[in-house]
């Protein structure tokens, strides 16, 4: 393993460059509208991208057609070997690993140096040729696209009453015009939502900044939400525990707000009150473009983020993603992990043994729990931690235990327990018309008219746990255990 420090996206990548397998690139030109994209689903997107697609290594493209002096980077995080590398901690444990770090947050601090490094290129919005189509390689996922996506823009804003209090959330950002970004907000489920919605009540812009290109630990903190990191939790600090050193931030040039210092992107700018426009506004596609549960839905309504300045790195690398790929389930399904970890273990200590947040559900919808049952009253506590599941993390629809003698990373061997230790009229718990996200179609009126609403689901508990008083009847059968590298050195080094 390389002993390279990561504090950002090039030490990052000096680092997995350093692991046979997971680092790519290509001088071949790409278009950004679509073939970029395109390209990549062949290479390593996976998760719930459409097949034929696989995890794979990340990929560097150093000729975007449109932009000469641009590079984009993809996948970074796509593969779950690759972030626990990029973490230093084994790919089992990610969970653990996020759980102590969000307990255990060392705060942002402001950057000492006399000038920070996303700033050694500045563009202001009133300088001529000022154009964001131009400037931000931003990729088009599909020809259907609304228009060109920053898909790793982590924002950051304060809150309007008391700016004291900062948060940092990642949002799809289109790029309307030379100054205009929309900014799709989830409703009621991001901290800055919140702080938008006061400052629309004030009639005032929300000040915003947009840092693209960072640390991959920063990216994963950021997938954090409530009851894990309540409003007034900077999950910057996160990412500070998860490095144990604290992220450096910087104050913007254009408006009363901060951004991470060593970014290779940062935008600047001010989020409109009281005005919204269709996401597809410069192109009427009637899209908005990918998201993780593997669809594209309609273009909606959303505001504008009117941009002040733009701010980069000397030779800036573009970071980007596609909406349903394996990048997404990590960034998002690792603290969804670290959350149930965090809630069950403070309830029932030792109980839970581990959990995954499997890529077909996005790293949102499905999580897989591994209960071990000691004594006869832990009997029906594997169900108890299934509802905790769904108290750590809303937006989760489906829960499915397994025993200690499980893989919960195999989907094989999960499938085996549900066909051999589940029987669908006793082990299935179903609690209906709960809210869960707005993005799965199967929660939709027009699926389901006996919904209340749009985006009310179903959870529901498959319990694939053998029962405690039966456990000698579901044995599996006991092999050897004896190191296979004695007779394949290099198949198991």
């Amino acid at each position: 393993m390389s002993d390279v420090k990561v504090n950002d996206l090039r030490s990052a990548l000096e680092l997995i460059k350093s692991i046979p397998g997971e680092y790519v690139e290509t001088d071949v030109e790409v278009d950004p509208r679509g073939e970029l994209s395109g390209v990549y689903r062949h290479v390593g997107a996976a998760g719930t991208v459409m097949r034929p697609t696989q995890v794979g290594p990340a990929m560097m493209f150093n000729n975007i057609k449109g932009h000469p002096d641009s590079r984009v980077i993809i996948g970074m995080l796509a593969s779950r070997k690759r972030v626990a590398a990029l973490l230093g901690t084994d790919p089992k444990q990610l969970g653990w690993y996020m759980k102590d770090a969000v307990k255990n947050p060392i705060n942002p601090v402001d950057f000492k140096g006399e000038q920070a490094p996303c700033q050694e290129v500045v563009y202001r919005a009133e300088d001529e040729g000022f154009d964001l189509r131009k400037l931000i390689p931003a990729p088009t996922n599909t020809l259907e696209d609304a228009g060109p996506y920053i898909t790793m823009g982590l924002c950051y804003a304060s809150d309007p009453e008391d700016p004291s209090v900062s948060d940092v959330t990642i949002h799809r950002l289109c790029i309307q015009s030379e100054n205009e970004l929309s900014m799709w907000i989830t409703p009621g489920a991001r901290h800055i939502g919140a702080f938008y919605e006061k400052a629309e009540k004030l009639d005032k812009p929300l000040p915003i900044s947009i840092s693209i290109g960072l640390d991959p630990a920063i990216y994963l903190a950021a997938g954090f939400e409530p009851p894990t990191t309540p409003l007034g939790y900077n999950e910057l600090a996160c990412a500070g525990a998860l490095r144990q050193e604290p992220v450096e931030l910087c104050n913007c040039i254009t408006i009363g707000e901060k951004a991470v210092a060593n970014a290779e992107y940062v935008i600047e700018g001010e989020l409109l009150p009281k005005i919204r426009v269709p996401e597809d506004r410069s192109t009427g596609t009637g899209k908005a473009m990918p998201e993780f549960p593997g669809q594209t839905g309609p273009a909606p309504m959303v505001p504008i983020i009117r941009v002040k300045a733009v701010t980069t790195r000397k030779n800036p690398i573009m970071q980007s993603t596609i909406g349903p790929s394996e990048e997404h389930v990590h960034m998002a399904g690792l603290p969804t992990e670290a959350s149930i970890l965090n809630l069950v273990e403070t309830a029932m200590p030792g109980k839970l043994l581990n959990v995954y947040a499997h890529p077909s559900g996005g790293g949102k919808y499905m999580a897989i729990l591994q209960f071990k049952k000691s004594v006869p009253s832990d009997e029906g506590r594997q169900r108890q931690a299934a509802l905790l599941a769904f108290s750590a993390f809303s937006e989760l629809k489906h829960v499915i235990l397994v025993d200690e003698d499980v893989d919960l990373f195999d989907s094989n061997d999960v499938l085996w327990a549900l066909n051999t230790r589940f029987q669908g009229d006793i082990d299935t718990i179903t609690i209906p018309g709960v809210r869960c996200h707005p993005l799965d179609h199967s929660q939709e009126v027009s699926y389901n008219p006996m919904l209340r609403g749009n985006g009310i689901s179903c959870k529901t508990i498959f319990d694939c746990t053998m029962p405690f008083d039966l456990k000698e009847h579901f044995e599996r059968s006991k092999f050897m255990d004896v190191d296979p590298a004695h007779w394949l050195p290099d198949m198991f080094k």
